[in-house]
C-alpha cells in the first residue's frame, strides 16, 4: 500500500471511529423493554467483594457461569427513557458498568492494572474506550455508560462513589447491587463512605487531601452544591472551610484485588 493511500485508509478508519463516539452524546433510547430484576448481581457481589470493597476476582473467575448469565441479562434489556422511572434506569447502568468492569478483569486476569489491557488494542484511546459491551442492537465502552449516560442525563455527582474502576483509589465497590428502591439512600451512603475512608480521601479542618475524582470531575459537583467545599462539607463529617488547603492524593491505578 502507498503512503498517501495508507494515510486516507487511516484518517477514514479514525472519522469512523470519530463520529461513532459523537453520536453518543446524552444517549437516550426508546426500546419498549420492561426492568429487569439484579438479584444474581446481589448475591455475586455479596459473595465476592469484601467490606472494605476490595474484590475476590479468582472468586468471580470460578463463578463465571453466574457472571455471564447476569450478564446476558444486562445484554438483553436496554433501559427505555419513556416507561423505565429515573430510579430504574441509573440503578441499570450503575450495575452494568460495574459488573462489566469486572467482566474485562475476569476476562484478563491477572494484571496489575485494568489500564494495562488496552495494549495491543488499536484506534483506542484507553481500556474504557474499547467498545465490546452489547446491549440489544447497541455496542458501548464504559466511557459511553460514564460520560454519556450516567453524568449527562441523570445529573448526580454522586455517581463518582457509586462505579467502580477496578483500581486501588476508586470508591468501593458496593457489595450490594443498587436497585430502584434503595438507590437514594445507597447513593447518599456511597458518597458519605467513599469521603470517610480514609484510603481514598483525609480530611482535616487544617488539610483536605482528596481523591482526584474531585479534580477530574470537579464541574459536576460544583453543580450539584454550587462549589467543590460545599459539596464536601455536604458529605463528610469533617468539615472545612474556604481556608482549608485542597490537595489532591495520586489516584493509585493498581488493581483493587484482595490482598
Amino acid at each position: 500500500m502507498t503512503k498517501p493511500v495508507f494515510l486516507i485508509t487511516r484518517l477514514l478508519v479514525l472519522l469512523m471511529i470519530w463520529s461513532g463516539y459523537s453520536s453518543c452524546s446524552a444517549i437516550r433510547r426508546t426500546t419498549n423493554s420492561q426492568p429487569i430484576t439484579h438479584e444474581s448481581w446481589d448475591q455475586l457481589v455479596k459473595k465476592h467483594v469484601k467490606a472494605d470493597g476490595f474484590v475476590d476476582y479468582k472468586g468471580f473467575i470460578r463463578d463465571s457461569v453466574a457472571l455471564n448469565r447476569y450478564l446476558d441479562q444486562l445484554s438483553a434489556v436496554h433501559p427505555d427513557d419513556k416507561s423505565w422511572t429515573r430510579n430504574q434506569q441509573m440503578a441499570y447502568w450503575i450495575n452494568a458498568y460495574n459488573a462489566f468492569t469486572i467482566k474485562l478483569i475476569v476476562k484478563h486476569y491477572p494484571v496489575e492494572s485494568i489500564k494495562d489491557i488496552k495494549k495491543g488494542v488499536a484506534f483506542v484511546n484507553s481500556v474504557w474506550d474499547i467498545k465490546w459491551i452489547k446491549i440489544q442492537e447497541y455496542t458501548y465502552d464504559l466511557n459511553n455508560i460514564e460520560h454519556n449516560i450516567l453524568r449527562p442525563v441523570f445529573k448526580d455527582a454522586r455517581v463518582h462513589a457509586a462505579i467502580n474502576c477496578a483500581s486501588y483509589s476508586c470508591p468501593r465497590l458496593r457489595n450490594e447491587a443498587y436497585t430502584p428502591e434503595k438507590l437514594e439512600n445507597q447513593l447518599e451512603d456511597a458518597m458519605k463512605q467513599f469521603l470517610a475512608d480514609p484510603l481514598r480521601n483525609k480530611i482535616t479542618t487544617e488539610k483536605a487531601e482528596i481523591s482526584e475524582i474531585f479534580k477530574w470531575f470537579k464541574g459536576d459537583f460544583d453543580r450539584d452544591a454550587g462549589s467543590l467545599i460545599a459539596y464536601l462539607n455536604k458529605f463528610s463529617e469533617q468539615k472545612i472551610s474556604d481556608k482549608t488547603e485542597l490537595k489532591y492524593l495520586n489516584y493509585n491505578w493498581q488493581l483493587n484485588d484482595i490482598p
